[in-house]
Protein backbone atom coordinates (compact mmCIF):
# COMPACT_ATOMS: atom_id res chain seq x y z
CA UNK A 1 0.00 0.00 0.00
CA UNK A 2 1.34 3.36 -1.03
CA UNK A 3 2.61 5.35 2.18
CA UNK A 4 1.09 8.77 3.34
CA UNK A 5 4.18 9.37 5.06
CA UNK A 6 4.87 12.72 5.15
CA UNK A 7 1.37 14.26 3.84
CA UNK A 8 0.02 16.98 5.71
CA UNK A 9 -3.93 17.67 6.91
CA UNK A 10 -3.93 20.56 4.91
CA UNK A 11 -2.74 18.36 1.95
CA UNK A 12 -5.07 15.82 2.57
CA UNK A 13 -8.15 18.27 2.63
CA UNK A 14 -7.03 19.84 -0.45
CA UNK A 15 -6.87 16.72 -2.35
CA UNK A 16 -10.18 15.33 -0.81
CA UNK A 17 -12.17 18.49 -1.08
CA UNK A 18 -10.89 19.36 -4.79
CA UNK A 19 -11.53 16.36 -6.28
CA UNK A 20 -14.87 16.34 -4.47
CA UNK A 21 -15.97 18.92 -5.84
CA UNK A 22 -14.76 17.60 -9.41
CA UNK A 23 -16.81 14.96 -9.34
CA UNK A 24 -19.82 16.48 -8.41
CA UNK A 25 -19.51 19.04 -11.55
CA UNK A 26 -18.72 15.71 -13.75
CA UNK A 27 -21.71 14.13 -12.40
CA UNK A 28 -24.39 17.05 -13.34
CA UNK A 29 -22.61 17.08 -16.87
CA UNK A 30 -22.50 13.18 -16.84
CA UNK A 31 -26.45 13.03 -16.07
CA UNK A 32 -27.73 16.41 -18.19
CA UNK A 33 -29.74 14.86 -20.50
CA UNK A 34 -32.44 13.28 -17.76
CA UNK A 35 -33.63 17.31 -18.17
CA UNK A 36 -32.58 18.16 -21.60
CA UNK A 37 -33.12 14.65 -22.88
CA UNK A 38 -36.71 15.33 -21.90
CA UNK A 39 -37.00 18.58 -24.68
CA UNK A 40 -34.65 16.56 -27.21
CA UNK A 41 -37.77 14.21 -26.97
CA UNK A 42 -40.28 15.98 -27.63
CA UNK A 43 -38.31 17.67 -30.64
CA UNK A 44 -37.71 14.57 -32.16
CA UNK A 45 -40.69 12.45 -31.04
CA UNK A 46 -39.10 9.69 -29.18
CA UNK A 47 -40.76 6.90 -28.01
CA UNK A 48 -39.55 5.55 -24.14
CA UNK A 49 -37.04 2.97 -25.32
CA UNK A 50 -35.30 5.41 -27.67
CA UNK A 51 -35.52 8.08 -24.71
CA UNK A 52 -33.85 5.31 -22.30
CA UNK A 53 -31.28 4.63 -24.98
CA UNK A 54 -30.19 8.34 -25.27
CA UNK A 55 -30.21 9.31 -21.39
CA UNK A 56 -28.30 6.00 -20.80
CA UNK A 57 -25.71 6.68 -23.73
CA UNK A 58 -23.12 8.67 -21.56
CA UNK A 59 -23.34 6.59 -18.36
CA UNK A 60 -22.07 3.97 -20.75
CA UNK A 61 -18.74 5.70 -22.06
CA UNK A 62 -18.39 6.61 -18.91
CA UNK A 63 -18.48 3.05 -17.56
CA UNK A 64 -16.25 1.47 -19.66
CA UNK A 65 -13.35 3.68 -19.74
CA UNK A 66 -13.49 3.70 -16.06
CA UNK A 67 -11.38 0.65 -15.73
CA UNK A 68 -8.69 2.18 -17.89
CA UNK A 69 -8.74 5.27 -16.20
CA UNK A 70 -8.29 3.83 -13.09
CA UNK A 71 -5.15 2.31 -14.05
CA UNK A 72 -3.37 5.20 -16.12
CA UNK A 73 -4.26 6.97 -13.27
CA UNK A 74 -2.19 4.85 -10.74
CA UNK A 75 0.50 4.85 -13.46
CA UNK A 76 0.24 8.57 -14.39
CA UNK A 77 -1.04 10.08 -11.25
CA UNK A 78 -4.65 11.57 -10.53
CA UNK A 79 -4.07 15.28 -10.93
CA UNK A 80 -3.72 14.73 -14.98
CA UNK A 81 -6.00 11.84 -15.57
CA UNK A 82 -8.79 13.92 -13.57
CA UNK A 83 -8.04 17.28 -15.09
CA UNK A 84 -7.74 15.50 -18.82
CA UNK A 85 -10.95 14.06 -18.49
CA UNK A 86 -12.87 17.04 -16.96
CA UNK A 87 -11.26 19.13 -20.22
CA UNK A 88 -12.26 16.12 -22.43
CA UNK A 89 -15.65 15.97 -21.26
CA UNK A 90 -16.37 20.00 -21.41
CA UNK A 91 -15.61 19.91 -25.32
CA UNK A 92 -17.57 17.53 -25.84
CA UNK A 93 -20.89 18.74 -23.65
CA UNK A 94 -20.04 22.23 -25.84
CA UNK A 95 -19.74 20.23 -29.13
CA UNK A 96 -23.66 18.59 -28.29
CA UNK A 97 -25.49 21.58 -28.92
CA UNK A 98 -24.59 21.26 -32.80
CA UNK A 99 -26.05 17.94 -33.22
CA UNK A 100 -29.76 17.93 -34.43
CA UNK A 101 -30.67 14.07 -35.43
CA UNK A 102 -31.30 10.99 -33.18
CA UNK A 103 -28.14 9.28 -34.17
CA UNK A 104 -26.11 12.53 -34.17
CA UNK A 105 -27.28 13.29 -30.34
CA UNK A 106 -25.91 9.22 -29.56
CA UNK A 107 -22.82 10.16 -30.84
CA UNK A 108 -23.01 13.20 -28.69
CA UNK A 109 -24.17 11.43 -25.81
CA UNK A 110 -21.21 8.98 -25.83
CA UNK A 111 -18.57 11.62 -26.47
CA UNK A 112 -20.36 13.52 -22.96
CA UNK A 113 -20.08 10.32 -20.88
CA UNK A 114 -16.05 10.90 -20.48
CA UNK A 115 -16.89 12.77 -17.76
CA UNK A 116 -18.53 10.12 -15.77
CA UNK A 117 -15.35 8.56 -15.84
CA UNK A 118 -13.84 10.95 -13.35
CA UNK A 119 -15.40 8.44 -10.44
CA UNK A 120 -12.41 5.49 -10.74
CA UNK A 121 -9.76 8.69 -11.26
CA UNK A 122 -10.89 10.24 -8.08
CA UNK A 123 -11.24 7.22 -5.77
CA UNK A 124 -7.87 6.24 -7.07
CA UNK A 125 -6.44 9.54 -6.28
CA UNK A 126 -8.58 10.30 -2.59
CA UNK A 127 -7.08 6.92 -1.42
CA UNK A 128 -3.35 7.85 -1.65
CA UNK A 129 -3.93 10.84 0.91
CA UNK A 130 -5.41 8.29 3.33
CA UNK A 131 -4.49 5.77 5.69
CA UNK A 132 -6.62 2.85 5.62
CA UNK A 133 -9.14 3.04 8.93
CA UNK A 134 -10.09 6.98 7.24
CA UNK A 135 -10.29 5.66 3.69
CA UNK A 136 -14.04 4.39 3.88
CA UNK A 137 -14.70 8.43 5.30
CA UNK A 138 -12.80 9.78 2.82
CA UNK A 139 -13.92 7.71 -0.17
CA UNK A 140 -17.74 8.53 1.37
CA UNK A 141 -16.97 12.40 1.03
CA UNK A 142 -15.94 11.83 -2.36
CA UNK A 143 -18.26 9.87 -3.26
CA UNK A 144 -20.79 12.25 -3.00
CA UNK A 145 -19.95 13.83 -5.37
CA UNK A 146 -22.97 12.00 -6.92
CA UNK A 147 -25.18 14.80 -5.83
CA UNK A 148 -24.17 16.47 -8.59
CA UNK A 149 -27.04 14.65 -10.44
CA UNK A 150 -29.37 16.80 -8.06
CA UNK A 151 -27.10 20.01 -9.15
CA UNK A 152 -28.74 19.42 -12.75
CA UNK A 153 -31.98 18.56 -12.04
CA UNK A 154 -32.55 21.66 -9.46
CA UNK A 155 -30.72 23.81 -11.88
CA UNK A 156 -30.83 22.82 -15.52
CA UNK A 157 -35.18 22.86 -15.74
CA UNK A 158 -34.68 26.71 -14.68
CA UNK A 159 -32.87 27.30 -17.27
CA UNK A 160 -34.23 24.79 -19.93
CA UNK A 161 -37.49 26.89 -19.43
CA UNK A 162 -35.82 29.99 -19.59
CA UNK A 163 -32.90 29.65 -22.30
CA UNK A 164 -33.56 26.34 -24.10
CA UNK A 165 -31.63 22.94 -23.96
CA UNK A 166 -28.56 24.83 -25.66
CA UNK A 167 -27.86 26.91 -22.97
CA UNK A 168 -27.75 24.34 -20.73
CA UNK A 169 -25.02 22.66 -22.36
CA UNK A 170 -23.44 25.49 -22.61
CA UNK A 171 -23.40 26.52 -19.13
CA UNK A 172 -22.61 23.13 -17.86
CA UNK A 173 -19.35 22.87 -20.48
CA UNK A 174 -17.93 26.32 -19.52
CA UNK A 175 -18.28 25.44 -15.58
CA UNK A 176 -16.64 22.08 -16.18
CA UNK A 177 -13.56 23.48 -17.94
CA UNK A 178 -13.12 26.11 -15.48
CA UNK A 179 -12.76 23.34 -12.46
CA UNK A 180 -10.41 21.78 -14.38
CA UNK A 181 -8.28 24.65 -14.58
CA UNK A 182 -8.53 25.47 -10.66
CA UNK A 183 -8.40 21.67 -9.95
CA UNK A 184 -5.18 21.42 -11.98
CA UNK A 185 -3.37 24.60 -10.25
CA UNK A 186 -4.88 24.30 -6.57
CA UNK A 187 -4.39 19.73 -6.07
CA UNK A 188 -0.51 18.18 -6.37
CA UNK A 189 0.50 14.69 -7.48
CA UNK A 190 -0.48 12.34 -4.76
CA UNK A 191 2.26 10.64 -2.30
CA UNK A 192 2.45 7.31 -4.29
CA UNK A 193 3.45 9.70 -7.37
CA UNK A 194 5.49 11.84 -5.74
CA UNK A 195 7.59 9.22 -3.96
CA UNK A 196 8.28 6.98 -7.35
CA UNK A 197 9.42 9.93 -8.85
CA UNK A 198 12.07 10.18 -6.16
CA UNK A 199 13.03 6.88 -6.12
CA UNK A 200 12.62 5.82 -9.59
CA UNK A 201 10.52 2.57 -8.96
CA UNK A 202 8.25 1.88 -11.89
CA UNK A 203 4.38 1.82 -11.27
CA UNK A 204 3.11 -1.43 -11.30
CA UNK A 205 2.76 -3.54 -14.78
CA UNK A 206 -0.42 -3.27 -16.37
CA UNK A 207 -0.88 -7.49 -16.25
CA UNK A 208 -0.21 -7.60 -12.61
CA UNK A 209 -2.85 -4.36 -11.57
CA UNK A 210 -5.45 -6.64 -13.75
CA UNK A 211 -4.21 -10.17 -11.91
CA UNK A 212 -6.86 -9.62 -9.20
CA UNK A 213 -9.63 -9.03 -11.27
CA UNK A 214 -9.86 -12.65 -11.76
CA UNK A 215 -11.00 -13.24 -8.16
CA UNK A 216 -15.31 -14.00 -8.16
CA UNK A 217 -15.12 -11.76 -4.83
CA UNK A 218 -14.31 -8.93 -6.99
CA UNK A 219 -17.15 -9.73 -9.60
CA UNK A 220 -19.22 -10.39 -6.42
CA UNK A 221 -18.23 -6.86 -5.32
CA UNK A 222 -19.55 -5.31 -8.32
CA UNK A 223 -22.81 -6.84 -8.23
CA UNK A 224 -23.72 -4.85 -5.32
CA UNK A 225 -22.71 -1.51 -7.34
CA UNK A 226 -24.41 -2.60 -10.05
CA UNK A 227 -27.46 -2.16 -7.99
CA UNK A 228 -26.05 0.32 -5.27
CA UNK A 229 -24.61 3.16 -8.22
CA UNK A 230 -26.08 1.29 -10.89
CA UNK A 231 -29.72 1.69 -9.84
CA UNK A 232 -29.29 5.22 -8.67
CA UNK A 233 -27.58 6.74 -11.87
CA UNK A 234 -30.81 4.82 -13.65
CA UNK A 235 -33.45 6.30 -11.37
CA UNK A 236 -31.66 9.79 -11.58
CA UNK A 237 -31.76 9.78 -15.23
CA UNK A 238 -35.48 8.05 -15.60
CA UNK A 239 -37.48 9.70 -12.18
CA UNK A 240 -38.19 13.10 -14.31
CA UNK A 241 -39.67 10.80 -17.07
CA UNK A 242 -41.36 9.00 -14.51
CA UNK A 243 -43.12 11.38 -12.98
CA UNK A 244 -43.93 13.44 -15.40
CA UNK A 245 -45.60 10.25 -16.78
CA UNK A 246 -47.11 8.41 -13.76
CA UNK A 247 -48.19 12.11 -12.34
CA UNK A 248 -48.71 13.95 -14.87
CA UNK A 249 -46.15 16.76 -13.47
CA UNK A 250 -44.40 19.61 -15.18
CA UNK A 251 -40.58 19.37 -15.56
CA UNK A 252 -39.74 21.78 -12.94
CA UNK A 253 -41.77 19.57 -10.24
CA UNK A 254 -40.46 16.40 -11.37
CA UNK A 255 -36.70 17.65 -11.34
CA UNK A 256 -37.23 18.97 -7.71
CA UNK A 257 -38.95 15.58 -6.46
CA UNK A 258 -36.72 13.81 -8.29
CA UNK A 259 -33.45 15.60 -6.58
CA UNK A 260 -34.95 14.41 -3.16
CA UNK A 261 -33.72 11.26 -4.18
CA UNK A 262 -30.72 12.43 -5.86
CA UNK A 263 -29.52 14.24 -2.82
CA UNK A 264 -30.02 11.58 0.35
CA UNK A 265 -28.55 9.04 -2.39
CA UNK A 266 -25.45 11.11 -2.72
CA UNK A 267 -24.56 13.52 0.44
CA UNK A 268 -25.20 10.49 2.86
CA UNK A 269 -22.70 8.61 1.53
CA UNK A 270 -20.85 9.82 3.68
CA UNK A 271 -22.36 8.55 6.67
CA UNK A 272 -21.99 5.54 4.80
CA UNK A 273 -18.22 5.65 5.01
CA UNK A 274 -18.14 6.61 8.31
CA UNK A 275 -20.10 3.66 9.46
CA UNK A 276 -18.07 1.41 7.41
CA UNK A 277 -14.85 2.31 9.13
CA UNK A 278 -16.82 1.88 13.04
CA UNK A 279 -18.97 -0.82 12.22
CA UNK A 280 -17.89 -3.02 8.95
CA UNK A 281 -18.91 -2.68 5.51
CA UNK A 282 -20.79 -6.08 5.52
CA UNK A 283 -23.19 -5.23 8.06
CA UNK A 284 -23.73 -1.74 5.96
CA UNK A 285 -24.66 -4.01 3.08
CA UNK A 286 -26.85 -5.89 4.81
CA UNK A 287 -28.81 -2.90 5.71
CA UNK A 288 -28.77 -1.13 2.26
CA UNK A 289 -29.86 -4.42 0.60
CA UNK A 290 -32.33 -5.80 2.93
CA UNK A 291 -34.04 -1.91 3.40
CA UNK A 292 -34.11 -1.56 -0.71
CA UNK A 293 -35.73 -4.78 -1.09
CA UNK A 294 -38.57 -3.54 1.28
CA UNK A 295 -38.48 -0.22 -0.79
CA UNK A 296 -38.71 -1.89 -4.02
CA UNK A 297 -41.25 -4.07 -3.53
CA UNK A 298 -43.93 -1.49 -2.22
CA UNK A 299 -43.19 0.65 -4.66
CA UNK A 300 -43.65 -2.10 -7.36
CA UNK A 301 -47.02 -1.88 -6.72
CA UNK A 302 -48.74 -0.22 -9.49
CA UNK A 303 -52.44 1.70 -9.53
CA UNK A 304 -54.81 -0.68 -9.47
CA UNK A 305 -58.89 -0.57 -9.46
CA UNK A 306 -60.91 -2.88 -7.72
CA UNK A 307 -64.55 -3.92 -7.96
CA UNK A 308 -66.37 -5.18 -4.75
CA UNK A 309 -69.56 -6.73 -4.98
CA UNK A 310 -71.21 -5.20 -1.78
CA UNK A 311 -74.36 -5.48 -0.14
CA UNK A 312 -76.08 -2.35 -1.51
CA UNK A 313 -74.35 -3.10 -4.93
CA UNK A 314 -70.62 -2.93 -6.35
CA UNK A 315 -67.66 -0.98 -3.88
CA UNK A 316 -65.19 0.64 -6.37
CA UNK A 317 -61.83 1.58 -4.73
CA UNK A 318 -58.06 2.34 -5.86
CA UNK A 319 -55.24 1.07 -4.51
CA UNK A 320 -52.14 3.00 -5.61
CA UNK A 321 -48.81 5.05 -4.32
CA UNK A 322 -49.46 9.14 -4.23
CA UNK A 323 -46.82 11.10 -5.10
CA UNK A 324 -46.07 12.39 -1.19
CA UNK A 325 -45.63 8.49 0.05
CA UNK A 326 -43.74 7.67 -3.85
CA UNK A 327 -41.99 10.42 -2.26
CA UNK A 328 -41.30 9.32 1.41
CA UNK A 329 -40.23 5.86 0.14
CA UNK A 330 -37.68 7.07 -2.56
CA UNK A 331 -36.24 9.14 0.28
CA UNK A 332 -35.72 6.15 2.17
CA UNK A 333 -34.39 3.60 -0.89
CA UNK A 334 -31.93 6.96 -2.26
CA UNK A 335 -30.67 6.79 1.66
CA UNK A 336 -29.98 3.28 2.17
CA UNK A 337 -28.46 3.23 -1.51
CA UNK A 338 -25.80 6.20 -0.06
CA UNK A 339 -24.74 3.92 2.24
CA UNK A 340 -24.04 1.02 0.29
CA UNK A 341 -22.26 2.68 -2.56
CA UNK A 342 -19.56 4.16 0.42
CA UNK A 343 -19.59 0.51 1.73
CA UNK A 344 -19.03 -1.32 -1.54
CA UNK A 345 -15.38 0.66 -1.95
CA UNK A 346 -14.78 0.29 1.50
CA UNK A 347 -14.03 -3.04 0.74
CA UNK A 348 -11.29 -2.01 -2.12
CA UNK A 349 -8.15 -0.46 -0.21
CA UNK A 350 -8.29 -3.07 2.40
CA UNK A 351 -8.57 -6.32 0.40
CA UNK A 352 -6.59 -4.60 -2.79
CA UNK A 353 -4.37 -1.92 -1.33
CA UNK A 354 -1.69 -1.99 -4.49
CA UNK A 355 -4.71 -2.63 -6.86
CA UNK A 356 -7.26 0.50 -5.94
CA UNK A 357 -6.93 1.65 -9.50
CA UNK A 358 -7.87 -1.24 -11.18
CA UNK A 359 -9.94 -3.14 -9.03
CA UNK A 360 -11.91 0.41 -8.23
CA UNK A 361 -12.00 0.65 -11.88
CA UNK A 362 -13.85 -2.80 -12.66
CA UNK A 363 -16.47 -2.01 -9.88
CA UNK A 364 -17.02 1.07 -11.04
CA UNK A 365 -17.39 -0.25 -14.49
CA UNK A 366 -19.96 -2.62 -13.61
CA UNK A 367 -21.82 -0.13 -11.23
CA UNK A 368 -21.99 2.69 -14.28
CA UNK A 369 -23.36 0.13 -17.27
CA UNK A 370 -26.08 -0.79 -14.67
CA UNK A 371 -26.82 3.43 -14.94
CA UNK A 372 -27.22 2.40 -18.58
CA UNK A 373 -28.69 -1.02 -19.18
CA UNK A 374 -31.15 -0.09 -16.96
CA UNK A 375 -32.45 3.04 -18.12
CA UNK A 376 -33.06 1.62 -21.59
CA UNK A 377 -35.00 -1.44 -19.99
CA UNK A 378 -37.22 0.82 -18.01
CA UNK A 379 -37.98 2.36 -21.57
CA UNK A 380 -38.65 -1.10 -23.14
CA UNK A 381 -40.31 -2.59 -20.13
CA UNK A 382 -42.92 0.72 -20.55
CA UNK A 383 -43.51 0.33 -24.38
CA UNK A 384 -43.96 -4.05 -23.80
CA UNK A 385 -45.80 -4.26 -20.41
CA UNK A 386 -47.07 -0.72 -20.55
CA UNK A 387 -47.23 -0.59 -16.44
CA UNK A 388 -45.33 2.22 -14.88
CA UNK A 389 -44.11 0.84 -11.89
CA UNK A 390 -42.67 -2.02 -14.20
CA UNK A 391 -38.96 -0.42 -13.27
CA UNK A 392 -39.17 -0.71 -9.49
CA UNK A 393 -40.19 -5.03 -10.26
CA UNK A 394 -36.80 -5.18 -12.04
CA UNK A 395 -34.93 -3.71 -9.06
CA UNK A 396 -36.76 -5.73 -6.74
CA UNK A 397 -35.76 -8.62 -8.74
CA UNK A 398 -31.97 -6.69 -9.02
CA UNK A 399 -31.64 -6.51 -5.56
CA UNK A 400 -33.43 -9.34 -3.96
CA UNK A 401 -30.39 -11.27 -6.06
CA UNK A 402 -27.99 -9.02 -4.31
CA UNK A 403 -28.95 -9.53 -1.00
CA UNK A 404 -29.07 -13.68 -1.45
CA UNK A 405 -25.89 -13.93 -3.24
CA UNK A 406 -24.00 -12.09 -0.39
CA UNK A 407 -25.69 -13.79 2.67
CA UNK A 408 -24.42 -17.35 1.30
CA UNK A 409 -21.43 -15.75 -0.12
CA UNK A 410 -20.63 -14.59 3.43
CA UNK A 411 -21.90 -17.73 5.06
CA UNK A 412 -19.75 -20.56 2.87
CA UNK A 413 -16.40 -17.88 3.96
CA UNK A 414 -17.52 -17.68 7.68
CA UNK A 415 -17.80 -21.86 7.95
CA UNK A 416 -15.22 -22.49 5.74
CA UNK A 417 -12.45 -20.20 7.02
CA UNK A 418 -13.62 -18.05 9.83
CA UNK A 419 -16.23 -19.99 12.09
CA UNK A 420 -16.08 -17.22 14.87
CA UNK A 421 -17.52 -14.93 12.08
CA UNK A 422 -15.36 -12.03 11.78
CA UNK A 423 -16.80 -9.13 9.48
CA UNK A 424 -15.85 -9.27 6.38
CA UNK A 425 -14.22 -6.06 5.46
CA UNK A 426 -12.42 -6.10 9.31
CA UNK A 427 -10.24 -9.42 8.78
CA UNK A 428 -7.65 -7.89 7.12
CA UNK A 429 -7.70 -4.77 8.98
CA UNK A 430 -7.75 -7.60 12.31
CA UNK A 431 -4.77 -9.14 10.81
CA UNK A 432 -2.61 -5.89 9.88
CA UNK A 433 -3.25 -4.86 13.68
CA UNK A 434 -1.67 -8.05 15.19
CA UNK A 435 1.41 -8.27 13.04
CA UNK A 436 1.80 -4.74 14.22
CA UNK A 437 2.10 -5.45 17.30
Amino acid sequence: MQSTTGVTQGQQRTALWASTFAFTICFAVWTIFSIIGIQIKKDLGLNDTEFGLLVATPILTGSMIRLFLGIWTEQYGGRIVFTLVMLAGAIATWMLTAADTYIGFLFAALAVGIAGGSFAVGIAYVSKWFPQEKQGTALGIFGAGNIGSAVTKLLAPMVMVAYGWHMVAQVWAVGLAITAIVFYFITKDDPGLASRRKTGVKPVPFKEQMAPLKNIQVWRFGLYYFFVFGAFVALALWLPRYLTGAYGLDIKTAGVIAACYSIPASLFRVVGGWLSDKIGARRVMYWTLSVSVVCTFLLSYPSTSYIVSGVKGPIEFTLAVGVVPFMVIVFVLGFFMSLGKAAVYKHIPVYYPNNVGAVGGLVGMIGGLGGFILPITFGVLNDLIGVWTSCFMLLFVLVSTALVWMHFAIRRMDVAQHPQSFRDTDLPEIMAARHAH
